[in-house]
């Protein structure tokens, strides 16, 4: 790949891991709550955070434009929460995503779902056509509301599908075994945070047992912006990231940062 290719993968990706900020939810939830105003909720983490995923809509609307971080387009999408999630089109161009000077796009695969074959096409098809203009692509495991396909054997699929296609970075869930997922998936991965976890410490403990098990780092919404303190929590999720704290250092950090107690 050529300089350009390659500057965007570091901005993404800088010393090989990442902290993706998604704020993509609205395109399938709409309003979810502490993504009601992006461009409120972005505001104090964006210091925090490697680069921001988002669609083009909310970039649009929400994002100033003087703002410096990497940005990822979802191109991707299609229908809303009362229906079939898998059912999705590209509903960005490619060309659309470089006229918003973004430093990648991503796509949903739906594997074992009814529309697996048109998800990976769209995520084959997106490949070409960004690789001819040196953009990234990031293609998300998703499973819709069928959370139960969370296991090693699944997401091992559903990953190496994504990089087989042409994927250069892949989003997925954390799971047991999770060593089984990265080690025979030959692109970075990234892990998803999901639905808002129970505690401060469950989300740190997610994202250190999958750093530890070969993640590249995380791509993580729910879990930082509907957290009471929001910027604390990004900053905790950085430190393991980035500087290689263990959970009980990380809550240590978000302790500090709030001035309260966690356990």
């Amino acid at each position: 790949m050529n300089w350009g290719f390659k500057n965007r993968m570091n901005q993404i990706l800088p010393g090989g891991k990442a902290v993706m900020l998604a704020i993509d939810h609205g395109y399938f939830l709409g309003p979810v709550h502490g993504l009601e105003k992006p461009g409120e909720t972005v505001k104090d983490l964006l210091p925090h955070t490697d680069s921001l995923f988002v669609t083009r809509g909310t970039l649009d609307a929400c994002i100033p434009a003087d703002v410096s971080k990497p940005v990822l387009l979802r191109v991707s999408g299609g229908p809303s929460v009362l229906n079939d999630l898998a059912n999705e089109h590209i509903v960005t161009p490619v060309k659309e995503a470089i006229r918003h000077n973004v430093v990648g796009v991503g796509v949903s695969i739906f594997v074992g779902s009814a529309y697996e074959t048109q998800t990976v096409t769209n995520l084959a098809n997106v490949v070409t056509e960004s690789h001819e203009y040196g953009l990234p692509v990031l293609a998300i495991t998703a499973v819709g509301k069928e959370l139960e396909k969370r296991d090693a054997r699944f997401l091992g699929l559903a990953s190496r599908i994504g990089a087989e296609m042409g994927a250069d970075i892949v989003k997925t869930y954390y799971c047991d075994d999770f060593e089984k997922v990265t080690s025979t998936c030959p692109v970075p991965i990234v892990i998803a945070g999901g639905p808002k976890l129970e505690t401060i410490k469950d989300a740190l403990d997610l994202t250190y047992n999958a750093m530890n098990q070969g993640a590249a780092g995380v791509d993580m919404g729910r879990n930082i912006w509907q957290s009471e303190y929001s910027e604390a929590m990004i900053r905790a999720i950085n430190g393991i990231v980035h500087k290689g704290l263990n959970v009980k250092e990380a809550l240590d950090l978000y302790s500090q940062l709030t001035q309260t107690k966690v356990f």
